[in-house]
């Protein structure tokens, strides 16, 4: 028994360090600290990632006319909208070239964009002809004009013509006034319009319309016209008012007649090709501040045109208005000017029009 006992006891300890020697589950060894990674800088966005760029812009227009107004308001409002990115160096009153010049200018990439009246784009774009249909504007009031030229089906058969010609119009500015005739010659009624001798621009559709009313229309530059009137060269000009108080007609002019013939409207024309090479956001804020100032400009038309006729006035010029059946009148005598403008155009050009006024 004592032999079993100790045989046991020897047995118990031999199996005794295999039990401690068992393996356990290893410590994983501490990782070292990762060093905090640096901020990445925010990458610039919205106009802080283009490129700066300057635009060339000019008009033809008197001193304080629309289209100067229009023309430095745009250029105040696209210089804040883009913080500075896209700015325009504007050149008003001629500096550069009449309207015909800047036009060409613009076309041949020289400047970029142009503000002037419709009547001699037409050696450019012939479509814009339609603007010279005499009075066909003068019995709607300037939301109903707005929504023909701007927000129509017409606006986008009149842009596919700009288009054409590498232009756009970007927009058509006007307060429903109009130009108007100033003379020597007192007219009263639509025979006295008989042996006027009135100047007119450039334009064939504005002299067949003077001729179909029994003037007789002499094409004079603009910085002529003054000291034409003065001397008795011409009679009698048209214009808006505007730009008769920009030039002081009331000095050389005896008569303000409210005609009413064809609509006082200023174009933002700009080069195609130069608009589609700007980054969309240019191009948006550039609308932007075209449309924003238009609302700004188009809301003063009508006081201004009030304003500059109450000036001529006090100037010593005589008012003479028409009633309502002048209108019937003139268009009587000018049907002619119309068939030759839709025979030119297209008679398309002018029932869109006609049927947008009319919406």
């Amino acid at each position: 028994m004592k032999k079993l006992l100790i045989l046991l006891l020897i047995a118990t300890m031999a199996l005794l360090p295999v039990a401690c020697t068992q393996p356990s589950t290893p410590t994983p060894p501490e990782q070292p600290e990762q060093p905090e990674q640096p901020e990445q800088p925010e990458q610039p966005g919205g106009f802080d990632a283009l490129e700066p760029v300057v635009l060339i812009g000019a008009d033809n227009a008197g001193v304080g006319a629309a289209a100067q107004l229009y023309g430095e308001l745009i250029t105040e409002k696209v210089k804040e909208i883009t913080g500075g990115k896209l700015t325009i160096d504007y050149f008003p009153n001629s500096q550069l070239g009449n309207d015909q010049e800047l036009q060409g200018q613009m076309l041949a990439g020289d400047i970029d964009f142009v503000i002037c009246q419709t009547a001699q784009t037409v050696s450019f774009v012939p479509e814009v002809a339609i603007f010279d249909l005499p009075m066909v504007f003068a019995k709607y009031d300037a939301e109903t004009i707005d929504y023909a030229l701007n927000k129509s089906e017409f606006t986008d058969k009149i842009n596919e013509a700009y288009k054409a010609k590498n232009m756009y119009c970007l927009h058509f500015l006007q307060g429903g006034t109009f130009r108007e005739t100033t003379s020597n010659k007192k007219i009263e009624t639509i025979d006295d319009f008989n042996g006027l001798k009135i100047r007119t621009m450039e334009n064939k559709n504005h002299m067949a319309f003077w001729q179909a009313m029994g003037a007789a229309p002499t094409p004079l530059p603009w910085p002529e016209v003054y000291i034409s009137l003065q001397q008795g060269l011409v009679d009698a000009q048209e214009n808006a008012t505007d730009t008769c108080v920009g030039a002081n007609l009331q000095e050389v002019q005896d008569y303000l007649i409210l005609t009413h013939h064809i609509l006082y409207c200023n174009q933002f024309l700009i080069n195609a090709s130069k608009f589609d090479s700007l980054d969309p956001l240019y191009q948006e804020a550039l609308q932007q501040a075209i449309d924003e100032a238009a609302v700004e400009i188009e809301a003063q038309l009508t006081e201004i045109d009030v304003t500059n006729r109450q000036t001529l006035v006090d100037g010593g010029m005589e008012l003479v208005e028409f009633d309502a059946s002048f209108i019937d009148q003139v268009l009587e005598k000018a049907k002619g000017v119309y068939e030759s403008i839709g025979n030119d155009i297209g008679q398309e050009y002018v029932d869109s029009l006609l049927n947008a006024l009319e919406k």
